[in-house]
This record gives C-alpha cells, structure tokens and sequence, in this order.
C-alpha cells in the first residue's frame, strides 16, 4: 500500500501535466527507500521497479503494459490486472 504522501506526489505530477512514468516514479522511489531502510527486502533493484509499478497501475497511474517478447506472459498479465483495479475507485 503506498504512502499517502507518495499518492499526493503522483497526483501532483498529475496535474503538472508531467507523463506517467515521472508520476510512477514518485512509487519507484518510495520502494527504493523502503530497500535502502531495510523494510523489506527485495532480490534485486528490478524487482524493487516492479512493485513500484505494480502499485503505480493500482494507484490510477496510466503506465504502459510491457511488450509482448520483452516479459513473461503471467507478468503482462498481471499489469493488466493492475491496469484495471486502478481504473476503479474505491469505496472506502
């Protein structure tokens, strides 16, 4: 779950008019913090990227699914999957 301090960068980059990877970004950062912290652990800085992404998609940012050939199937499958949550608003 990101920080409400890293949504309010997102959403403020948003308005900017700044591109979805500069508001991805703001999530990237936040797990590479978390690593450098020691919060949680992660296998690699690839990994790190991916949850940042992940949580970006789920968050309403408009990232683009990776490549067909450049991932595996399930992994483009799974943006998708955060692609569409993010769409959504909660009702909470």
């Amino acid at each position: 779950m990101p920080e409400q301090k890293t949504l309010k960068r997102a959403a403020a980059d948003k308005r900017a008019g700044k591109s979805a990877s500069t508001q991805a970004g703001e999530f990237v950062k936040e797990q590479v913090d978390k690593v450098r912290a020691g919060k949680h652990g992660v296998r690699s800085a690839r990994q790190a990227i991916a949850i940042g992404l992940s949580e970006a998609r789920r968050a309403g940012v408009a990232v683009k699914l990776p490549k067909k050939g450049t991932t595996s199937e399930a992994t483009r499958k799974k943006a998708e999957k955060d692609s569409a949550a993010g769409q959504h608003k909660s009702t909470a």
